[in-house]
């Protein structure tokens, strides 16, 4: 089988990649597993060297590795630098603070000594998406890698050539043989490769079915899982905000990445007091936003990573809009050559609809008016998803009560939602269980081993 590789702004064929044989991935399990003997026995400063290289080689090869990200699934040039950079400091963060981050930790135990002690767990199977097909690779495997433990990676098939190109920087960053292993496997082959018993955990990003269907195959073998999924993030915009500050905000949210982010921005919340004056901003500052070749560092947004997505993101404008819905702006697919899709805001929004309901995968803003505090929370949380939420008020008391009501596994205020090296990342409900990032990132594919000493 081949996994094949097309450019999103072109529609053209990029590369086909022959997936590895059962007889090639038992070699590559076997690798891994004589590679994490000798990896976590490995000092940590050693291991530590070995990420600060694959920052250096990160920034270094940057523009190289941009180019190919914008190829492979169509985010804008710019953004792609961004990526990689990202990518670095995080490498970056985890060779300076994983030494902190794991030491033993004291605890009481009446008058003996007792500690927390960290270890590896061993190899991880790492299943990653093309949305950001640099950055939530290195998410997750700056901090495993750092804490010992070893990484097999299954990434996207429309981005191969990404994970070829992650593999390759590993190895020239003196990451020895087995420690960081790219995967080029078929979906009909991951159910086995969980199974093994060398395998001991499964970090997945990707869509809500996908992180079902894969927990569903760990948890029969009993095999630790981190799940970062979808979301359908809201936006609550109160009479206090600063409008401005809050469009600009949320225009970067929900067209970064070309609309394709789990954090992003998807149902923007606006108290009926100002919804009228933000609305009218908000569509004025997608509209004057320009769309094209991703390769183009004047363009904001390039296209929809595959002809499927755009489809699918389609299809759900028009149920919205066939039941109800107001399109302020865009709303249908451009045409042409490539899989472009026009910034849209979309109003008036009936319950049971793809927006209310559903995670809108793309630069599609939906827009929901509400009369007071207290609906527009329970409008944030009536939602299967809980990933990340952003508030935008002046109020403290306005602001403490959203942060402490609004289901989700994080809240930023005045602010879009990213993340960051420094602090955890993840969700709750369908939004995945486990964190990455910040010490109780690289703390989940640990053993948390507690010692007694009498």
């Amino acid at each position: 089988m081949e996994l094949i590789s097309v450019n999103p702004a072109t529609g053209k064929e990029l590369s086909r990649t022959q997936t590895l044989s059962a007889e090639a991935v038992e070699a590559a399990l076997s690798d891994a597993s004589a590679a994490f003997r000798r990896w976590r026995a490995t000092p940590i400063r050693e291991r530590a060297n070995v990420l600060s290289q694959a920052a250096r080689l990160l920034e270094a090869d940057a523009p190289r590795l941009a180019a190919l990200m914008s190829s492979e699934m169509g985010k804008p040039f710019r953004e792609a630098i961004a990526e990689a950079k990202k990518c670095a400091w995080t490498c970056r963060h985890y060779a300076e603070n994983a030494e902190r981050y794991l030491a033993d930790q004291d605890a009481e135990s009446d008058g003996s000594r007792a500690f927390v002690r960290y270890q590896p767990l061993g190899p991880v199977l790492a299943i990653m998406p093309w949305n950001f097909p640099f950055w939530q690779v290195f998410r997750m495997a700056a901090p495993a890698l750092a804490a010992g433990n070893v990484v097999l990676c299954k990434h996207a098939p429309s981005t191969s050539g990404c994970g070829a190109a992650i593999a390759s920087i590993w190895r020239r960053a003196g990451a020895p043989g087995g420690v960081y292993q790219d995967l080029p496997v078929a979906v009909d082959q991951v159910p086995a490769i969980i199974a093994d018993p060398r395998v001991v955990a499964v970090a997945v990003t990707g869509s809500t079915r996908a992180g079902r269907a894969v927990a569903a195959e760990a948890g029969r073998h009993l095999k630790r899982t981190v799940l970062e999924l979808g979301g359908s993030d809201p936006a609550v915009v109160m009479p206090t905000a600063d409008l401005d500050k809050a469009v600009e905000a949320i225009v970067r949210s929900r067209t970064l990445n070309n609309g394709q982010s789990c954090i992003a921005t998807k149902r923007v919340i606006v108290h009926e007091a100002v919804a009228d004056a933000f609305t009218g901003r908000l569509v004025a500052a997608m509209q004057a936003l320009a769309v094209g070749d991703p390769m183009d560092e004047s363009v904001h947004v390039g296209p929809l990573a595959s002809a499927a997505a755009r489809e699918l993101l389609a299809g759900q404008v028009a149920a919205c809009v066939a039941a109800g819905a107001r399109v302020h702006c865009g709303g249908k697919a451009l045409s042409g050559p490539g899989y472009f899709y026009p910034p849209t805001v979309l109003g008036e929004i009936p319950r049971g609809t793809p927006a209310w309901e559903d995670e809108l995968f793309g630069p599609v803003a939906s827009v929901f008016r509400v009369r007071d505090l207290d609906a527009a929370i329970a409008l944030a949380n009536d939602t299967v998803y809980g990933l990340g939420a952003a508030v935008y008020s002046r109020d403290e008391a306005e602001i403490a009560a959203l942060i402490d009501r609004i289901d989700a596994g994080c809240v930023f205020v005045n602010g879009l939602v990213k993340s960051d090296p420094r602090l955890p990342f993840g969700g709750i409900k369908s939004s995945g269980w486990g964190r990455e990032l910040g010490a109780l990132g690289i703390r989940e594919l640990c053993n948390a081993k507690t010692v007694w000493i009498a």
